[in-house]
């Protein structure tokens, strides 16, 4: 019989994790809707041809995919298949994958529903992706994202929209971050002031890596790109720069450049009206790898823990394109739950509230009291109280052991006595007080 196992980067949750989480999503999605937000659902699996292509070469690779149903190799390409070429046999195998991330399948869904909705549509997504990633602290192969979006609109309010909702959901959630912000279009500025533009996404992707690996190791990677030790040294000159002031020399003969400059000064304008907790930083490093991002993109990382990125996201201004709408701008970000669950955890954040188990747990003595106890059990659950009773009445040290297993804040134990005078013992578990009262009186307690 084979041992019972989970897929490698994959996780089983216990009731408590799982309350834990889902005081995660009540807070964010709180915050979401607050701004305006509306809630969607796209499938598990999407067509190949929607996934492939818009995370990069790297993101292609991580994408899992689904075989077709049946017999899949009686309609493979055998050629391929003889020459074990997996990637070429694969088209022939699997029209489907496991969603990658939200924001390719939210483009698609805007697209099929164009006629249905109303510009610029806002929306948030709660759901699970799959990435074929390698498995390391903070990081899974399955794992919730919490998106949000807005389309329709080139308004750079968004870009500062956003970060307010970053900023407090993250405090809302007591969780303290560094919000990072940069524009595409000043990477862009970058490639053009050192000469390179046609290798834009080589430097992009390199950069993209410089907080995990150092300089010197993105210029070993910028060199084995072709990329000229005259365009490495202006590279890393432009990448010292920490104002958007300093930037402005750098970007002389780059209008692309001065536009992303342009941009973040504006999306300034409407940031720096409000007060924030959480530290919001330029970062000239921040670099974002999808090719989808053209504009502003973020990153959020938790202060106080070694962690990777929390959250992450920015301005696409064609992605619709792809599926055959043009001219729909959106931006948006991405909440990494599986991270902000383990940062979370690991610097005890959670209230205490969010795992409360049962409020009372019933425990009878014999059949006719066990039989009485669950028309108790009927009128705590009709008051609003979480209760539960025993499933049998036997032994009391058993029944109460259960209720220390539980947490339980209160139990009721009923005999033939109490069946009789319909008065209960309501015991408090952590000072073991009891109090005689009828069941009026215990739910008119217990709710106060």
């Amino acid at each position: 019989m084979a041992k019972p196992s989970i897929p490698k980067g994959t996780r089983d949750f216990s009731p408590e994790q799982v309350a834990k989480r889902n005081f995660i999503f009540g807070v964010i999605k709180s915050v979401f809707e607050k701004y305006g937000y509306q809630p969607i659902e796209t499938p598990t699996m999407e067509s190949l041809a929607t996934l492939t292509g818009k995370y990069g070469d790297e993101g292609d690779q991580l994408l899992f995919k689904v075989l077709n149903n049946g017999d899949f190799l009686s309609k493979a390409d055998k050629n391929e298949l003889a020459n074990q070429n997996s990637n070429k046999v694969l088209s022939s195998i699997s029209k489907r994958g496991l969603r990658y991330d939200l924001t390719v399948p939210f483009a698609r869904y805007v697209v099929m529903h164009q006629n249905d909705i109303s510009f610029p549509f806002k929306r948030y997504q709660i759901q699970p992706v799959w990435r074929a990633d390698r498995p390391q602290k903070g990081r899974y192969q399955e794992f919730y994202q919490c998106d949000v979006d807005v389309v329709g609109s080139n308004s750079l309010m968004y870009e500062a929209e956003l970060v307010q909702i970053y900023n407090e959901a993250f405090e809302k959630l007591g969780l303290e971050v560094t919000i990072l912000v940069n524009n595409r279009k000043v990477l862009y500025g970058i490639a053009e002031a050192a000469g390179i533009e046609d290798q834009f996404m080589d430097m992009t992707i390199a950069i993209d890596k410089l907080d995990k690996i150092g300089m010197e190791k993105v210029k070993e990677q910028l060199r084995l790109k072709d990329i000229s030790e005259t365009a490495i040294d202006k590279i890393e000159s432009i990448l010292k720069v920490t104002t958007l002031d300093e930037l402005d020399q750098w970007f002389e003969n780059s209008a692309t450049g001065k536009k992303g400059i342009e941009e973040l000064r504006t999306f300034h304008k409407y940031l720096d009206t409000g007060n924030y907790k959480n530290e919001i930083k330029f970062d000239i490093s921040l670099a974002r790898g999808l090719t989808y991002y053209t504009g502003c993109i973020f990153e959020v990382k938790a202060k106080n823990i070694q962690m990777g990125s929390v959250g992450g996201g920015g301005r696409y201004d064609d992605l619709t394109s792809m599926f055959g709408l043009k001219n729909i701008s959106g931006v948006g970000v991405s909440f990494g739950a599986a991270r902000i669950f383990d940062a979370m955890e690991e610097l005890d954040l959670f209230p205490a509230s969010v795992t409360t188990g049962l409020e009372v747990l019933i425990t009878a003595f014999d059949e006719d009291s066990h039989k009485y106890a669950f028309t108790v059990l009927n009128k705590l659950r009709a008051a609003g109280i979480v209760a539960d009773l025993y499933p049998s009445p036997t032994k009391i040290q058993k029944q109460m052991k259960y209720a220390n297993a539980r947490n339980v804040k209160h139990t009721i134990l009923i005999g033939s006595k109490e069946m009789e005078s319909e008065i209960l013992t309501l015991k408090e578990m952590e000072t073991g007080n009891q109090s005689a009262l009828t069941i009026e009186n215990i739910i008119q307690q217990i709710k106060s």
